[in-house]
């Protein structure tokens, strides 16, 4: 990014005048592992930038996450595991941040400081679960958890797309990554000129797929060994690239000294294991370490948090919402208890008391809580692991991590005492955590905070959106249905316009696809035969007829304030149904 004479200066007054405050740059890069750095010993990735942010910092070697996306990020925001706050998987109404968590935007908002958020939230797309809804001053997101799923705008393929900016579509020239730290710079800047600290949460969905590059840059991965998607391994390197331009905007500005600067990533690798998994077992979504250790650099001149210096204690997510709040003076906005722990003891290496404890990590991925379930329990020397999808007790082991990194040798039947003690410290977790496991985080129609509720196929209670969360699947036209978990906000008069396609595309309902420009989702988009539209709310069934022409089937429902389930269905003429993938719901 250019920063122009008159603005580097206004800047630099500003600066002066600004608080002592320190700034917070937190970048978050979705599906890159612990190895997936050359610092860290990969032999394909070159990623100097990171390699010299490593080198400058404290890096935590023993820093833990969720095994996926959303899970990692509701923790990491709310200081809070997981479970507790309602988003536990990645789709199925799974990922929405529960309305009375509180956010660390929220407190560094209530503290003074400007928010911003740029790339991947991942934690709601409508009210009340939308970053603007949820502490952040400027948004500027893709939808959903991916550029190309569902939620996204559709026909985005990662170069010159549509994003959300505050809420709103806007149309940005260049690579996703590139307009992420652009916009992320151009925040930065404007705070700076107000006078006021920030925080700036950089959430790139790179190296996340679809593995889509920028330019040919994969081409020097292609053949490598280990390697199956060339694309990942060059994202992660236009990230690094960013990184670079990052610091020398800190640098070149004055904001160096007094800026928090973070990174790391949200779950364990997605496609790089087969090249360099720094001695780990598994991968991203796994209970075993390589799905969930990941790298943690932090570095803060001004705090002397710089020096190249590891901290291997048992680290986690839950941690960051109140270190920084300890390390920034933040004002705690009134909610949940908190279920992390300062790091500042270990930061600033007072050697001061640590005391041993319990954390816990698990993959749900299901519409319902399932105790045991792909779970780790760790401790600073043991890790009692269930890897099973459906909880079962008898499949648990145990490792003890001090010796055995790699998780080669279960030796749960030679340590009895340490497996029970394990499983009670895990029964006294699941008693906290799973209180709101048969709850809904439910979408608000009818808020005057959005007039206009876009709902989408990805956010289907039901296996059903297992099939339909990706706009290829849109472009299929596959077969599925499920419903969503809504609160009416306010009584009265509702408008439901249920589309095959989204409002952007402006087909009919029956139509093909086919993108106006060349696109790197190189599917087409199917017809299909609908012949008649259903909507299910309340107690209320209505059916429409549907032409051929018809881009929507439209109803209008009275409702009560409260909560409600809507179910919408196409049926086609050989009798197949399919659910409305895109609703758009205001009130009439």
């Amino acid at each position: 990014m250019f920063v122009s004479r008159r603005d580097f200066l206004a800047l630099a007054a500003a600066g002066a005048a600004a608080k002592a405050s320190p700034n917070v740059v937190l970048v978050m890069t979705d599906d890159q592992g612990y190895g997936d750095l050359a610092c860290h010993g990969n032999p394909l990735l070159k990623t100097p930038n990171l390699d010299a942010l490593h080198a400058g910092s404290v890096r935590l070697t023993n820093y833990h996450v969720s095994p996926t996306c959303a899970p990692t990020r509701s923790a990491l925001l709310t200081g809070r595991y997981t479970n507790s706050t309602g988003a536990w998987h990645t789709i199925m109404g799974r990922s929405f941040l529960h309305p009375e968590e509180v956010t660390l935007a929220d407190c560094f908002r209530a503290s003074g400081y400007r928010t911003g958020i740029f790339g991947k939230w991942h934690l709601g797309d409508n009210h009340p679960c939308r970053p603007q809804d949820r502490g952040f001053d400027e948004v500027l997101v893709h939808g959903g958890g991916g550029i190309w799923q569902t939620p996204d705008y559709f026909g985005n393929d990662y170069t010159d797309d549509t994003y959300f900016h505050n809420g709103e579509p806007e149309k940005f020239r260049g690579y996703c990554t590139d307009v992420w730290f652009d916009g992320a710079m151009s925040f930065m800047t404007d705070a700076r000129r107000r006078g006021a600290p920030f925080f700036c949460y950089i959430a790139t969905n790179a190296p996340h797929g679809p593995m889509w590059a920028p330019g040919d840059s994969e081409k020097r991965f292609e053949g490598a060994k280990g390697v199956r998607e060339p694309g990942f391994f060059a994202m992660i390197e236009n990230v690094d690239k960013n990184m670079g331009r990052l610091a020398q905007f800190l640098r070149d500005t004055g904001l160096e000294e007094n800026t928090i600067l973070i990174f790391t990533t949200d779950n364990g690798t997605s496609s790089g294991a087969q090249v360099h998994n720094a001695g780990m077992r598994a991968a991203k979504g796994s209970p075993y370490e390589g799905g969930h250790r990941v790298p943690f650099f932090i570095r803060w001149p001004k705090g002397n948090l710089t020096g190249g210096r590891d901290i291997d204690t048992l680290t986690a997510h839950i941690d960051v919402f109140p270190t920084l709040s300890e390390l920034c003076g933040l004002k705690r906005v009134r909610g949940p208890a908190i279920h992390g722990r300062s790091w500042r003891p270990l930061l600033e290496g007072a050697g001061g008391p640590w005391p041993e404890r319990t954390v816990v990590t698990d993959s749900q991925r299901l519409d319902e809580l399932v105790k045991w379930r792909q779970t780790a329990v760790m401790t600073g020397q043991w890790r009692l692991v269930n890897p099973s999808p459906d909880g079962d007790p008898s499949k648990i082991e145990l490792y003890d991590i001090r010796k055995d990194p790699g998780q080669r040798q279960n030796i749960a039947a030679a340590h009895p005492e340490v497996v029970a003690r394990l499983k009670t410290e895990y029964d006294r977790w699941w008693a906290m955590v799973s209180v709101r496991g048969k709850e809904y985080v439910r979408i608000s129609i009818g808020s005057p905070a959005q007039p206009l509720t876009r709902l989408t196929a990805h956010d289907w209670h039901g296996a059903g959106s297992e099939k339909v969360w990706n706009q290829r699947a849109i472009r299929a036209a596959a077969v599925a249905n499920g419903f969503w978990a809504l609160d009416v906000v306010r009584a009265g008069r509702y408008r439901f316009e249920l589309r095959r396609w989204p409002r952007e595309v402006d087909l009919p309902i029956n139509a093909p696809y086919r993108d106006r420009e060349p696109n790197r989702e190189s599917m087409a988009g199917k017809a299909i035969d609908a012949v008649q539209a259903r909507l299910r709310i309340a107690g209320t069934e209505r059916t429409l007829a549907v032409s051929a022409t018809d881009k929507a089937a439209e109803f209008e429902v009275g409702l009560k304030a409260g909560p409600a389930e809507l179910e919408t269905c196409f049926t086609d003429r050989d009798g197949t149904e399919r659910g409305a993938y895109y609703v758009y719901v205001e009130r009439a």
